[in-house]
């Protein structure tokens, strides 16, 4: 179960999310699409939370969307820091990921938002830091012949 957990991607769960709710609500066409942005974005019905300074704070279901690929996001930086077989394909994947997404957002309406493109940014971040972690720990466990 550890090396699943290990190899699987956890980005891709608000990216396969989004495609649900994306794809099911853009079956209308462009109209679709744009309603489902819309709807993600605007704080038309948000949850409002009274803070102490007595002011409402309107969060839509996309801010609560990001905030899920955040926690999720920083879990990913965590197993980057490990080097292994596991490790690897979980970069592996992870550049997948990363490249659906950038598709998704470059050739789809309904995936052209700010909450979307938040997420292809921590997709992205998820691969560089994947790889540039890997490397140092590449170079640190590499000995050199007559040095000790």
């Amino acid at each position: 179960m550890g090396a699943i957990f290990n190899v699987f991607p956890l980005l891709l769960i608000p990216v396969l999310i989004y495609n649900i709710w994306a794809f099911g609500a853009s079956v209308g066409g462009q109209e679709g699409a744009a309603a489902f942005v819309a709807q993600l974005t605007r704080p038309e019905h948000p949850w409002l939370i009274d803070m102490a300074s007595h002011a409402q704070w309107a969060l839509t279901s996309g801010d609560l969307f990001v905030l899920l690929s955040m926690i999720l996001l920083f879990i990913e930086l965590l197993k980057s820091t490990s080097t292994g077989t596991a490790a690897i394909f979980n970069h592996a994947l992870s550049m997948l990921v990363f490249i659906i997404c950038l598709v998704e957002f470059l050739l789809h309406p309904a995936f052209a938002s700010t909450p979307f493109f938040l997420i292809l940014v921590m997709t992205l971040l998820d691969v560089l830091a994947g790889v540039v972690v890997t490397i140092i720990s590449a170079r640190r466990d590499v000995e050199f012949a007559g040095q000790r």
